[in-house]
C-alpha cells in the first residue's frame, strides 16, 4: 500500500489486490459491496441511488458507529464521469453541506491494473475540500481499499 498527499488538494493512494481487475471493479459498482467496503472504519454506509452507467449517479450516506463519530452523518452524491470495465472509473463527489469548507466537486479517478497476484487499484482523489486534510483523505482510502480487499478476497 503506497500513499502520498499532494500539494493542490489531492491524494493518491495504491494498493495490490489479491482478486480479479473485473472483480475489483464490480465492487465499485455494485450497491451492496459498496456500502460493504467504502465506509471507513467507526461508520456504515447506506447507498440511496446508484445508477452504474456514464452520466449515471449515486447518493450515499455515511454515519459514525461508534462513539467516537456517533454524532456524524454526511451524505454526498455525484455522476460517473467514464467507466471503462476491469480498466477505469472516474466520478465527482460533493458532499450535501451548507459548510463552505466542505464544499466544491471532487473528481476520484479509479485504475485497476493486472499485475502478478492480482490487480493494483490506484485513486486519485482531487480538489478536495479545505475541511479535509490530505492525511485524513490518505487515511480513510488506505482503510476504505483494506476493507475491500478483504470483501473481494474472501
Amino acid at each position: 500500500m503506497t500513499a502520498a498527499a499532494n500539494s493542490d488538494r489531492s491524494v493518491t493512494v495504491n494498493r495490490v489486490i489479491e482478486a480479479p481487475p473485473d472483480r475489483v471493479y464490480d465492487a465499485f459498482l455494485d450497491p451492496d459491496d459498496l456500502a460493504a467496503w467504502l465506509p471507513p472504519t467507526g461508520f456504515r454506509a447506506e447507498v440511496h441511488e446508484l445508477e452504474p452507467e456514464e452520466g449515471g449517479t449515486f447518493r450515499m450516506t455515511f454515519t459514525g458507529e461508534t462513539e467516537e463519530f456517533e454524532s456524524y452523518s454526511q451524505s454526498f452524491h455525484g455522476t460517473y464521469l467514464e467507466l471503462s470495465p476491469g480498466e477505469r472509473i472516474v466520478y465527482t463527489d460533493e458532499f450535501e453541506t451548507d459548510d463552505p469548507e466542505m464544499a466544491g466537486e471532487m473528481t476520484v479517478t479509479v485504475t485497476f491494473e493486472a499485475v502478478p497476484g492480482g490487480t493494483e487499484v490506484t485513486v486519485v482523489q482531487e480538489d478536495i475540500p479545505e475541511a479535509i486534510s490530505g492525511d485524513d483523505a490518505n487515511e480513510g482510502w488506505t482503510d476504505s481499499l483494506g476493507n475491500l480487499a478483504r470483501l473481494v478476497e474472501a
